[in-house]
């Protein structure tokens, strides 16, 4: 069976700045990874970088709605892809609701509990952070959470 964690969070920023945050290579490292390759766009692979955690991953953009939707693959190098989804709507004021869902974890792994409470739990923390950078101009919060 195919398990999901889910965040959500209003950041008082428009669809579009919110989207350009997380595409953006040179806007992504102030509140998520220190480094990006690229713009993200559909059909692109992607490096991320956490210098902080001497780590890098690859992502695959699936499919990219400017605005709207982003949804990337991410994990086959460890053999335990998941695909994100994450989802811009527009909220009241110029607001924006943003909803982060990842699934794929696997129901017979010994480890599925703990691992889907540190996604949901970093889900929320980039949340923050990103809420924090674009309401606040606050771009130090990224990579401070201690597991």
């Amino acid at each position: 069976m195919n398990k999901e964690v889910t965040a959500k969070m209003k950041i008082h920023k428009p669809t579009n700045v919110v989207f350009e945050a997380i595409v953006d290579p040179e806007k992504i490292g102030k509140f998520w990874f220190s480094s990006s390759s690229e713009r993200w766009e559909q059909g692109k692979r992607v490096i991320l970088k956490y210098d902080e955690y001497n780590a890098e991953g690859a992502i695959n953009i699936l499919e990219l709605k400017e605005n709207k939707k982003i949804v990337f693959s991410w994990g086959e190098e460890h053999n335990e892809e998941t695909v994100v989804t994450i989802t811009l709507k527009k909220s009241d004021n110029g607001s924006t609701i943003v909803e982060v869902a990842e699934s794929g974890f696997k129901e017979e792994d010994p480890e599925v509990v703990n691992k889907m409470m540190g996604q949901k739990e970093g889900w929320v923390y980039m949340l923050s952070c990103l809420k924090c950078y674009l309401e606040n101009d606050i771009n130090n919060m990224r990579a401070s959470l201690i597991h």
